[in-house]
Order: structure tokens, then sequence, then C-alpha cells
């Protein structure tokens, strides 16, 4: 996660439990509580490659079936998405602002297409 420290290899499969026994007990998931699980699922780092794709497959696929706007990081906002990763915990703002916008760009591809959503 970015330089971050992750949990223990040891202890992923309990955390991985943890995590989504909290996620699924969410009766009505807000674009924030996406945002939420996407960050601890980094900090877990489950997998010794390719955590922030998976992480970033989960994240598109549950605005998809939470009724919101899926939206993809672009290079162009890599940087902003590690710092809301990073700064999450003391400032949430840092990475829904980045997942918004990235949000917003996305919604520009969908109305360029005449796609509804």
């Amino acid at each position: 996660m970015g330089g971050s420290d992750t949990v223990a290899p040891e202890d992923v499969s309990r955390e991985m439990k943890a995590l989504l026994k909290w996620y699924n007990a969410i009766r009505r998931k807000s674009f924030e509580d996406i945002i939420d699980f996407h960050h601890r699922f980094e900090a877990i780092h489950p997998f010794q490659d390719g955590n922030g794709r998976v992480g970033c497959l989960v994240m598109f696929k549950e605005c998809l079936a939470n009724g919101f706007v899926s939206f993809i990081i672009t290079d162009e906002l890599k940087f902003f998405y590690y710092r809301g990763l990073q700064q999450w915990d003391s400032v949430r703002g840092y990475l829904l602002d980045t997942c918004l916008t990235a949000q917003d760009n996305y919604k520009a591809l969908l109305d360029y297409f005449k796609i509804k959503y």
C-alpha cells in the first residue's frame, strides 16, 4: 500500500475474514463504505502481487452492485490515490475526492457514449 505497513502473512486469513464480516454486515453500503473497504483491503495486502489491481476491480464491482457509478484510477490520479490511501485514517477527503474525480471522469466517458447511469 504505497510503502505502508501491512498485515503479517500469518494474520491475513483472520483479517480478511474480519473485513468481509464487517463489510457484509452493512445493509446499505454508501460510497464511503466502499472506499473504506478498499482501504482496509489494501492494508491487509492478501496477495504477494497485484493487490492494487484486485482491490480496484473489487471497488469497481462494488460500485456497480450498490448503485454507484464505477470509476478507474488513471495515471493522472495515481499520486493523489496513493496519498489518499496513506492519509485515510486522518483525512478521508483525500481519497474520497480522488475517487469522486475519477468517477466524474468516467461519467464524462459514459456521457460521450450516451450510456445512462
